[in-house]
């Protein structure tokens, strides 16, 4: 049958994007076999022609960095949870030709954290204050019942965490990285930060430690996800966050309940054919 619906994931750089791997993976099982999913590289610059390019074949676009923000102005809605966070990472486009956004970072987190039985926590830390950050405090606003303290490297990056708190409805604090070994003995720990940034912080993981959430799936384990997981704790990784927030794209995209374990099945077989 020939391909008469397509989806793609967009970015710079994309080359190392699994989201073509998980959804093909849903599509298949999905037994949509006239789909087509791909990635493109695009950067801010190219990304108006490329939205502009879209026929009707197109089902939705999942968007990455540096577009999640980019691609808002050319929208015509934007949901609540997108905008709380102002990054639209999927784009959904209607039978009436209407470009419809959403951010499914947020909703796949507080899923990612429920399947591991995270419901709840009184209080939680995150490292970092990059674009992810905000991503985490959205989803902290809805299980955490009180303070969170971020751990930044920089007064810009403490005032913009601030900000999201306020934006959310988070009670934020802010710490200096340099007392970053105090965020592990938290319930919850949110690791946004880039690859090896949170290296040194293994050798200070406490000997009961809560759950550790390390938004990274490449490389993986990270050595501070390594040394949790030998106390016994939970830990949730990218791939679960990558994974959550594609179902919840399947789904808004083909209209279909997306196959999750199939989908995870697909990411850690990729995942384990990479070299390092």
């Amino acid at each position: 049958m020939s391909v008469t619906r397509r989806a793609a994931v967009l970015g710079s750089p994309i080359a190392h994007s699994l989201s073509p791997v998980l959804h093909r993976a849903a599509y298949t099982e999905l037994g949509l076999d006239h789909w087509s999913y791909d990635r493109f590289e695009v950067d801010e610059a190219g990304l108006p022609g490329f939205v502009e390019g879209l026929d009707s074949t197109w089902a939705g676009l999942s968007l990455t960095m540096p577009l999640k923000r980019a691609i808002m102005p050319m929208l015509d809605g934007i949901s609540d949870t997108a905008a709380s966070v102002e990054a639209v990472n999927t784009v959904v486009l209607t039978e009436d030709g209407r470009r419809l956004g959403d951010n499914t970072d947020t909703p796949g987190m507080v899923a990612a954290l429920r399947e591991r039985g995270v419901e709840k926590v009184e209080t939680a830390a995150v490292l970092g204050a990059g674009a992810t950050a905000s991503s985490a405090l959205a989803a902290l606003a809805e299980i955490c019942t009180g303070p969170v303290t971020a751990y930044v490297r920089s007064e810009v990056r403490a005032d913009e965490m601030r900000g999201w708190g306020r934006r959310l409805g988070v009670d934020v604090r802010v710490a200096d990285w340099a007392e970053a070994d105090e965020a592990l003995r938290a319930p919850l720990v949110i690791a946004t930060t880039p690859a090896g940034t949170t290296d040194a912080l293994a050798g200070a993981v406490p000997s009961a430690p809560g759950t550790l959430f390390d938004v990274l799936y490449d490389p993986w384990p990270t050595a501070l996800a390594s040394r949790w997981a030998a106390t016994g704790a939970g830990v949730v990784g990218g791939l679960d966050l990558l994974v959550h927030q594609a179902v919840l794209q399947v789904e808004q995209m083909t209209g279909l309940d997306a196959p999750l374990a199939v989908m995870r099945a697909a990411g850690e077989t990729a995942l384990a054919a990479r070299t390092h």
